[in-house]
């Protein structure tokens, strides 16, 4: 039974109107219950539904879908099975779910397949071969250049041509909750004759957005903006360590190394873009007009609420940055089609996040660098201490969430712990 697409949702399980998970959501994630096995799990409110459970049980089974998929340790056989499928895995959950109970009522198995979502382990929810970091806000990219180069002229000649980007290291992207460990490696302080090398100084957090690819192309066939979407299969929130002293020494001719690769946090719930369809909006409107394949048609931006707090050893999370997906000036079709034209292939689990995603604002700047301008105006914390970077036991807690019109569509957290680098 498909759900009326007309009717607002309510779900027979208690969800809070500000719950990340409400029955419009429907995300997908990979978690271990207590004394048990990884295994497929949706969220909605404060539990975290079993789906190995409900697929033991027959929900699935007309589906056509192998029931050992949901007793998969990552969420790739699952998006492998393509569009069609997890779309109606799903619809399926959102009927199970549905108060308007039918034939696939499961309240009976509540207590089975729900679990309050602080029982289970959420894990790294993908198994990611590659990863690709885009630098996609002008806002950002603005504030760094004005900070480093010339602020008459910010913006390098290619930025608005094309969706600038590097590749980042896959190996070292980990699921919210991860202590991250202070890296180290060479600097050149201001004044030094010869590198230094020790733990960096500057570490800062990157508000950034990454999705998932859901289809592979083949080697040598890029992918239109047209069909870019159809290559998606869901965001999560991610946290781009960077460790800025580190960054400024070595990063020239070639960009970012160690001071990117050692860390980046995601949330561990993906959700889908079907979960995201209301609330698609316009994109920053394009200074100078693109190359015809960067060039495309609709609403193809989310507006997404994202905000960080921080939170000091000894007090409680102070919210320091508000910002929105909606700023990004390259959205994610383009950033794809860019990623593709040249022939590289996407394999299902790789990672594409969106660069720093500032705004119009101070307090929309997504990092340390930007909200603290280099380090020169400190942000005031409310236990009366003051950072212009991250020390050691601060805490960074991202969150994002989409709402309108009673709906409320959301990610969770992207939550690390800075701890000291070792001796």
């Amino acid at each position: 039974m498909m759900s009326n697409p007309n009717r607002v949702l309510r779900s027979w399980v208690d969800v809070s109107p500000d719950s990340d998970f409400s029955i419009h959501n429907i995300p997908f994630g990979i978690g271990r219950p207590p004394g048990s096995t990884p295994r497929l799990f949706t969220a909605i409110g404060q539990y975290a539904a079993d789906l190995q459970v409900l697929a033991e049980h027959g929900f699935f089974d007309d589906l056509d879908i192998d029931r050992a998929i949901f007793s998969s340790s990552t969420l790739n056989p699952f998006i492998a099975l393509g569009r069609e499928k997890t779309r109606a895995v799903r619809q399926r959950l959102i009927d199970i779910l549905d108060d308007d109970l039918d034939e696939w009522d499961a309240s009976q198995l509540k207590e089975f397949f729900l679990l309050p979502q602080t029982k289970v382990s959420m894990l790294l929810p993908l198994q990611i071969g590659d990863y690709t970091d885009f630098y996609s806000s002008r806002e950002h990219a603005t504030n760094v250049g004005a900070m480093f180069r010339d602020p008459q002229n910010a913006l390098l000649p290619n930025w608005l041509h094309l969706p600038v980007a590097y590749h980042g290291r896959a190996s070292s992207i980990v699921v919210s909750g991860t202590p991250i460990r202070r890296p180290q490696g060479q600097t050149m302080p201001d004044g030094a004759s010869s590198p230094q090398f020790g733990p960096s100084r500057l570490l800062d957090f990157e508000l950034e957005m990454a999705f998932v690819i859901g289809r592979e192309n083949a080697m040598g066939h890029p992918v239109s903006t047209a069909d870019a979407e159809d290559y998606i299969f869901g965001l999560v929130l991610f946290n781009d360590w960077s460790a800025r002293d580190i960054q400024r020494w070595e990063y020239q001719p070639l960009g970012p190394f160690l001071s990117k690769n050692f860390a980046s946090t995601i949330s561990p719930w993906v959700v889908t873009l079907d979960a995201l369809e209301p609330f698609r909006c316009t994109s920053p409107e394009p200074e100078i007009a693109p190359l015809p394949y960067l060039q495309y048609t609709g609403n193809r931006n989310f507006d997404i609420q994202l905000e960080v707090a921080l939170q000091t050893a000894s007090g409680a999370p102070h919210t320091i940055c508000r910002s929105n997906f909606r700023y990004l000036y390259w959205n994610m079709s383009q950033q794809l089609a860019h990623h593709t034209i040249n022939g590289c292939p996407l394999r299902i689990g790789d990672l594409c996040a969106s660069g720093t995603i500032s705004g119009p604002n101070n307090e929309s700047y997504g990092s340390m660098l930007e909200l603290t301008w280099r380090g020169t105006q400190p942000i005031q914390l409310p236990d009366g201490s003051e950072r212009r970077f991250l020390h050691d036991g601060d805490t960074v807690i991202m969150r994002g969430f989409a709402q309108k019109e009673g709906i409320r569509v959301g990610f969770g957290e992207a939550r690390g712990t800075l701890i000291p680098a070792l001796q």
